[in-house]
Protein backbone atom coordinates (compact mmCIF):
# COMPACT_ATOMS: atom_id res chain seq x y z
CA UNK A 1 0.00 0.00 0.00
CA UNK A 2 3.01 2.14 0.45
CA UNK A 3 3.64 2.16 -2.89
CA UNK A 4 0.21 2.98 -4.23
CA UNK A 5 0.32 5.61 -1.82
CA UNK A 6 3.15 7.15 -3.09
CA UNK A 7 2.09 7.09 -6.66
CA UNK A 8 -1.43 9.03 -5.25
CA UNK A 9 0.89 11.73 -4.06
CA UNK A 10 3.15 11.71 -6.85
CA UNK A 11 0.58 12.05 -9.32
CA UNK A 12 -1.21 14.61 -7.02
CA UNK A 13 1.21 16.91 -7.06
CA UNK A 14 2.26 16.53 -11.10
CA UNK A 15 -1.32 18.13 -11.74
CA UNK A 16 -1.29 20.39 -8.86
CA UNK A 17 2.01 21.87 -10.34
CA UNK A 18 1.75 21.92 -13.74
CA UNK A 19 -2.15 22.05 -14.72
CA UNK A 20 -1.73 24.64 -11.31
CA UNK A 21 1.00 26.87 -13.69
CA UNK A 22 -1.12 27.11 -16.79
CA UNK A 23 -4.37 28.17 -14.54
CA UNK A 24 -2.90 30.57 -12.30
CA UNK A 25 0.09 31.88 -14.24
CA UNK A 26 -0.42 30.91 -17.90
CA UNK A 27 -2.18 33.46 -19.10
CA UNK A 28 -1.93 37.62 -18.31
CA UNK A 29 -4.30 38.82 -15.71
CA UNK A 30 -6.54 41.17 -17.14
CA UNK A 31 -5.86 44.86 -16.27
CA UNK A 32 -9.57 45.11 -15.35
CA UNK A 33 -8.93 42.77 -12.10
CA UNK A 34 -5.11 43.29 -11.61
CA UNK A 35 -3.72 46.54 -12.55
CA UNK A 36 0.09 46.65 -13.94
CA UNK A 37 0.15 42.84 -13.36
CA UNK A 38 3.20 40.64 -14.64
CA UNK A 39 2.86 38.29 -17.90
CA UNK A 40 2.06 35.01 -17.37
CA UNK A 41 4.86 32.19 -17.59
CA UNK A 42 3.79 31.01 -21.14
CA UNK A 43 4.38 27.73 -22.59
CA UNK A 44 8.17 27.64 -21.79
CA UNK A 45 6.90 28.38 -17.95
CA UNK A 46 4.05 25.39 -17.94
CA UNK A 47 6.73 23.45 -19.77
CA UNK A 48 9.23 23.63 -16.51
CA UNK A 49 6.18 23.23 -14.37
CA UNK A 50 5.51 19.42 -15.40
CA UNK A 51 8.56 18.54 -15.79
CA UNK A 52 10.14 19.94 -12.80
CA UNK A 53 6.99 18.40 -10.69
CA UNK A 54 8.11 15.25 -12.13
CA UNK A 55 12.01 15.90 -11.37
CA UNK A 56 10.78 16.47 -7.58
CA UNK A 57 8.77 13.64 -7.44
CA UNK A 58 10.84 11.02 -9.21
CA UNK A 59 13.37 12.05 -6.31
CA UNK A 60 10.61 11.70 -3.75
CA UNK A 61 8.97 8.75 -4.34
CA UNK A 62 11.29 7.07 -7.20
CA UNK A 63 13.12 5.12 -4.05
CA UNK A 64 9.16 3.91 -3.03
CA UNK A 65 7.69 2.76 -6.32
CA UNK A 66 9.53 4.20 -8.88
CA UNK A 67 7.73 6.78 -9.65
CA UNK A 68 5.28 6.25 -12.85
CA UNK A 69 2.92 9.04 -11.42
CA UNK A 70 1.41 7.79 -15.30
CA UNK A 71 -0.82 5.44 -16.29
CA UNK A 72 0.46 5.03 -19.40
CA UNK A 73 4.17 4.62 -17.85
CA UNK A 74 2.58 1.61 -15.45
CA UNK A 75 0.96 -0.14 -18.60
CA UNK A 76 4.49 0.15 -20.34
CA UNK A 77 6.11 -1.46 -17.52
CA UNK A 78 3.60 -4.25 -17.25
CA UNK A 79 3.91 -4.91 -20.79
CA UNK A 80 7.59 -5.09 -20.72
CA UNK A 81 7.43 -7.42 -17.78
CA UNK A 82 8.75 -4.89 -15.39
CA UNK A 83 5.94 -4.94 -13.12
CA UNK A 84 3.40 -7.53 -11.24
CA UNK A 85 -0.32 -7.17 -12.52
CA UNK A 86 -1.50 -6.28 -8.94
CA UNK A 87 1.34 -3.68 -8.46
CA UNK A 88 -0.27 -2.35 -11.98
CA UNK A 89 -3.94 -2.22 -10.85
CA UNK A 90 -3.14 -0.45 -7.28
CA UNK A 91 -0.62 1.96 -9.50
CA UNK A 92 -3.08 3.32 -11.70
CA UNK A 93 -5.81 3.45 -8.84
CA UNK A 94 -3.65 5.29 -6.50
CA UNK A 95 -2.90 7.96 -9.65
CA UNK A 96 -6.25 8.28 -10.83
CA UNK A 97 -7.10 9.26 -7.53
CA UNK A 98 -4.28 11.74 -6.92
CA UNK A 99 -5.02 13.92 -9.92
CA UNK A 100 -8.70 14.18 -9.38
CA UNK A 101 -7.65 15.26 -5.65
CA UNK A 102 -5.05 17.59 -7.79
CA UNK A 103 -7.91 18.92 -9.69
CA UNK A 104 -10.02 19.30 -7.44
CA UNK A 105 -7.35 21.13 -5.03
CA UNK A 106 -7.14 23.24 -7.87
CA UNK A 107 -11.11 24.26 -8.48
CA UNK A 108 -11.00 25.43 -5.02
CA UNK A 109 -7.51 27.50 -5.08
CA UNK A 110 -9.08 29.02 -8.67
CA UNK A 111 -12.43 29.46 -7.07
CA UNK A 112 -11.33 31.92 -4.99
CA UNK A 113 -9.74 34.13 -7.62
CA UNK A 114 -11.79 37.25 -9.03
CA UNK A 115 -14.56 36.43 -11.49
CA UNK A 116 -13.76 32.81 -11.60
CA UNK A 117 -15.79 30.89 -14.26
CA UNK A 118 -15.57 26.99 -14.86
CA UNK A 119 -14.81 27.17 -19.15
CA UNK A 120 -15.14 24.55 -21.65
CA UNK A 121 -11.21 23.70 -20.66
CA UNK A 122 -11.04 24.45 -17.13
CA UNK A 123 -8.32 23.40 -15.13
CA UNK A 124 -5.84 23.21 -17.52
CA UNK A 125 -8.24 20.24 -19.18
CA UNK A 126 -6.54 18.52 -22.30
CA UNK A 127 -8.33 18.60 -26.04
CA UNK A 128 -8.18 20.12 -29.45
CA UNK A 129 -9.88 21.14 -32.53
CA UNK A 130 -11.68 24.57 -32.91
CA UNK A 131 -11.79 26.57 -29.90
CA UNK A 132 -8.97 24.54 -28.33
CA UNK A 133 -5.51 26.58 -28.53
CA UNK A 134 -3.67 25.86 -32.37
CA UNK A 135 -7.05 24.60 -32.63
CA UNK A 136 -5.46 20.91 -34.25
CA UNK A 137 -7.06 18.43 -35.77
CA UNK A 138 -8.07 15.02 -34.30
CA UNK A 139 -5.64 12.67 -36.07
CA UNK A 140 -2.36 15.77 -35.33
CA UNK A 141 -3.60 15.20 -31.62
CA UNK A 142 -3.60 11.42 -31.60
CA UNK A 143 -0.51 11.54 -33.34
CA UNK A 144 0.70 13.94 -31.40
CA UNK A 145 0.31 12.09 -28.03
CA UNK A 146 1.25 8.62 -29.31
CA UNK A 147 4.44 9.65 -30.51
CA UNK A 148 5.39 11.97 -27.78
CA UNK A 149 4.74 9.44 -25.12
CA UNK A 150 6.50 6.38 -27.36
CA UNK A 151 9.63 8.75 -26.97
CA UNK A 152 8.93 9.60 -23.37
CA UNK A 153 8.67 5.59 -22.62
CA UNK A 154 11.37 5.32 -24.59
CA UNK A 155 13.94 7.71 -22.55
CA UNK A 156 12.48 6.22 -19.11
CA UNK A 157 13.13 2.75 -20.44
CA UNK A 158 16.69 3.75 -21.22
CA UNK A 159 17.71 5.66 -18.11
CA UNK A 160 16.49 3.12 -15.61
CA UNK A 161 18.35 0.22 -17.81
CA UNK A 162 21.63 -1.20 -17.03
CA UNK A 163 22.72 1.18 -19.60
CA UNK A 164 22.14 4.23 -17.50
CA UNK A 165 22.82 6.26 -15.23
CA UNK A 166 20.39 5.93 -12.20
CA UNK A 167 21.36 9.11 -10.41
CA UNK A 168 20.91 10.97 -13.26
CA UNK A 169 17.48 9.27 -14.43
CA UNK A 170 14.72 11.62 -12.77
CA UNK A 171 16.54 14.70 -14.16
CA UNK A 172 16.64 13.20 -17.53
CA UNK A 173 13.12 11.63 -16.96
CA UNK A 174 11.96 15.61 -15.73
CA UNK A 175 13.90 17.50 -18.70
CA UNK A 176 12.29 14.97 -21.80
CA UNK A 177 9.00 15.96 -20.06
CA UNK A 178 9.99 19.81 -20.76
CA UNK A 179 10.75 19.07 -23.98
CA UNK A 180 7.52 17.52 -24.97
CA UNK A 181 5.71 20.02 -23.42
CA UNK A 182 7.39 22.59 -25.62
CA UNK A 183 5.91 20.92 -28.79
CA UNK A 184 2.53 19.68 -27.46
CA UNK A 185 1.33 22.44 -25.44
CA UNK A 186 -0.21 24.33 -28.78
CA UNK A 187 -1.95 20.74 -30.38
CA UNK A 188 -3.60 19.16 -27.18
CA UNK A 189 -2.34 20.96 -24.00
CA UNK A 190 0.25 17.78 -23.80
CA UNK A 191 -1.43 14.96 -21.63
CA UNK A 192 0.88 12.11 -22.43
CA UNK A 193 -0.86 10.64 -18.75
CA UNK A 194 -4.17 9.33 -18.84
CA UNK A 195 -4.57 10.36 -15.05
CA UNK A 196 -3.12 13.64 -15.93
CA UNK A 197 -6.23 14.19 -18.38
CA UNK A 198 -8.52 12.27 -16.33
CA UNK A 199 -8.52 14.78 -12.95
CA UNK A 200 -9.30 18.24 -14.84
CA UNK A 201 -11.79 16.93 -17.48
CA UNK A 202 -14.32 15.49 -14.85
CA UNK A 203 -14.33 18.76 -12.94
CA UNK A 204 -14.25 20.66 -16.59
CA UNK A 205 -17.37 18.58 -18.08
CA UNK A 206 -18.41 19.49 -21.75
CA UNK A 207 -15.67 19.24 -24.43
CA UNK A 208 -13.06 18.44 -22.06
CA UNK A 209 -14.57 15.81 -20.79
CA UNK A 210 -15.92 14.46 -24.53
CA UNK A 211 -12.31 14.30 -25.85
CA UNK A 212 -11.19 12.38 -23.26
CA UNK A 213 -11.08 9.35 -24.97
CA UNK A 214 -7.87 10.22 -27.06
CA UNK A 215 -6.08 10.73 -24.03
CA UNK A 216 -6.72 7.64 -22.21
CA UNK A 217 -6.07 5.87 -25.55
CA UNK A 218 -3.35 7.63 -27.30
CA UNK A 219 -0.44 7.77 -24.63
CA UNK A 220 -1.25 3.76 -23.64
CA UNK A 221 -1.28 3.06 -27.24
CA UNK A 222 2.55 5.18 -27.95
CA UNK A 223 3.95 3.17 -24.14
CA UNK A 224 2.81 -0.13 -25.38
CA UNK A 225 4.89 0.53 -28.84
CA UNK A 226 7.95 1.56 -26.81
CA UNK A 227 7.55 -1.27 -24.24
CA UNK A 228 7.59 -3.78 -27.01
CA UNK A 229 10.21 -2.19 -28.36
CA UNK A 230 12.57 -1.78 -25.52
CA UNK A 231 11.40 -5.88 -24.63
CA UNK A 232 11.99 -7.10 -27.94
CA UNK A 233 15.24 -5.03 -29.23
CA UNK A 234 17.16 -3.27 -26.72
CA UNK A 235 16.96 -4.96 -23.67
CA UNK A 236 18.55 -8.12 -25.11
CA UNK A 237 21.89 -8.92 -25.41
CA UNK A 238 25.30 -7.40 -24.28
CA UNK A 239 25.56 -3.56 -23.30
Amino acid sequence: MKKYFAELIGTFALVLFGCGAAVVDGKTIPAAVLPDAPLGIGILGIALAFGLAVVAMCYAIGPISGCHINPAITISMLVARKISGKDAVGYIVGQFIGATIGALVLYFFQKGSPNFTMGEYALGSNGWGPGYLGGYSTESAFLAETVLTFLFLFVIFGVTSRFGNSNMAGLAIGLTLVLIHLVAIPITGTSVNPARSFGPAIFAGGKALGQLWLFMVAPVLGGIIAALLWHGVFDKGEA
